[in-house]
């Protein structure tokens, strides 16, 4: 108990955090310039030049209050007496070469004929190595801890063998409950369900706010088999006596870092305290830092642990490098790369929402077709900006971090980061949407000066020097800071 207390204590500081951020950012009033059109906020003419203004880095008091808040954090998650926290993940218990020789196919696992057909319907033909490696623990009835880098079929290694073994109980309330951070990845889950249980009887239902409550309330006391949730408004319909999760006998958490990273572990606690103790519990995660590890010891028995892939590497397929520039540059630079780019889909990555309306309105204006993803849109515009990226309607998808986590977009031939972003797991993942399924790809960064400290965490992080260069022919205020030829550098260490 006192362990779980621990955690919803974090939990707590994690959420305040969240909503002091959604709060600055929502009251930020637009300039006297702009006016709403439509759903989009039309700018006023920009005086730099005829840039749009972009925000700064955080003024010094912003930073030492965020340096004190983590600091709050990691003293009470030092508090933990280290006997209480489980051993660490090895890197890679499973060698890629050895799961994928014995797993040719998934005809080799025991899912049921109905399943394997709604998996060649898929086009699926050999499984991913988290999806060798996880979906036989599952099946056996194990708790599972799971790690693997974004994009490497973790929803199916979850939903196949859960597809499977809920087909063995008699239909009714829900016996599956799924997750996730964000309505997007909910959304992409459940989409997952319904395909891979085509041929079966169960029925899932997409649970996440910015819908009706009502339609939801209605589809529930119905009947359903798999809910998948993000966790406010789960805890909305539980309150309301809605549903009960008193069936639930498979509990999944998808992307669980990114549930601390977003301020949901109390809910998330909340939520797992009105599951059955009696359950199969399912982590899996892009990376599993020592926080969801202790969440990992109160919500699992005995969990087995999986892990493929070196987690905070890009993957192999995935050519990325940096372009040093002025920072009242980006927006020509930015401009100059997609006028170079030939390639069906591109996202442009940015740190916050009103960049990404910014930028948006930029690129609009000179007649790229553009969709923005970001929090503040309301659901129907979050879907409509999937979707007429995905149909290619739109060829440019500018987004916040909320598409760099789990989202299936596939195709993805460019991704260029307009600011460096400040956590370097979020590097991994925004690069991480292309490159996908063997494909390669390529991902570039603009990094200006005020962003040094952002990029030597991040190349930290991931192990190596990511590559400077210089865009030819671009008209550079001044000369980009790039790497020394190797051949100098050798020859300078002699």
């Amino acid at each position: 108990m006192k362990l779980l207390k621990k955690i919803l204590s974090i939990g707590r500081i994690f959420s305040l955090s969240r909503k002091n951020a959604e709060a600055s950012d929502k009251t930020a009033k637009p300039n006297k310039g702009e006016r709403k059109t439509g759903s989009r906020r039309r700018l006023n003419a920009p005086q730099n030049g005829g840039r749009p203004k972009t925000a700064g880095s955080a003024k010094p008091q912003e930073k030492s209050r965020r340096r004190a808040k983590n600091a709050k954090v990691r003293e009470i998650a030092s508090d933990v007496p280290p006997s209480k926290i489980p051993e660490k993940l090895p890197p890679t218990p499973y060698e890629i070469g050895e799961l994928m020789a014995a797993i040719q196919e998934f005809a080799a696992f025991d899912l049921g004929a109905q399943t394997l057909s709604a998996v060649k319907d898929m086009g699926y033909s050999q499984p991913t190595p988290i999806q060798s490696a996880a979906i036989p623990e599952i099946l056996n009835g194990s708790d599972l801890i799971a790690t693997a880098q974004t994009g490497t079929g973790k929803t199916a290694a979850f939903a196949l063998p859960v597809i499977k073994l809920a087909k063995a109980h008699e239909q009714g309330s829900p016996r599956v409950l799924v997750l996730s951070p964000t309505r997007e990845l909910a959304a992409q889950s459940a989409e997952a369900f319904e395909n891979f249980s085509k041929y079966t009887s169960l029925r899932t239902l997409l649970v996440q706010g910015g819908t009706s409550m009502d339609r939801q309330t209605a589809l529930l006391k119905a009947g359903v088999d798999i809910v998948v949730a993000t966790p406010g408004r789960l805890l909305d319909h539980i309150r309301q006596r809605n549903i009960s999760l008193k069936s639930v006998h498979w509990l999944v958490l998808d992307e669980v870092d990114r549930m601390f990273d977003m301020g949901f572990i109390e809910d998330v606690s909340n939520i797992i305290r009105y599951c059955p103790k009696d359950r199969q519990t399912l982590f899996f995660s892009a990376t599993m830092p020592d926080a969801v590890l202790r969440l990992s010891k109160w919500a699992l028995k005995d969990p087995k642990k999986v892990g493929v892939g070196v987690v905070h590497s890009p993957a192999d397929t995935i050519e990325h490098f940096i372009y040093p520039v002025d920072g009242i540059q980006k927006y020509d630079l930015l401009l100059e790369i997609l006028k170079r780019i030939d390639c069906e889909s591109i996202i442009v990555f940015t740190r916050t929402r009103i960049d990404a309306d910014r930028i948006g309105e930029w690129l609009a204006a000179h007649d790229y077709p553009v969709s923005i993803l970001h929090s503040d849109r309301t659901q129907r515009e979050r879907d409509k900006a999937l979707k007429d990226f995905k149909d290619g309607v739109s060829k440019i998808l500018v987004a916040t971090d909320i598409a760099s986590r789990g989202l299936d977009i596939s195709n993805v031939g460019y991704v260029i980061n307009f600011n460096v972003p400040e956590h370097s797991e979020d590097y991994v993942h925004r690069i991480g949407r292309t490159g996908r399924a063997n494909r390669e790809g390529k991902a570039v960064t603009l990094f200006s000066s005020d962003e040094t400290e952002f990029l030597k965490r991040i190349e930290s992080f991931i192990g190596e020097k990511i590559e400077r260069r210089k865009l030819e022919g671009f008209a550079y205020r001044t000369e980009p800071v790039l790497d020394e030829p190797a051949h100098k550098r050798r020859k300078r260490n002699r």
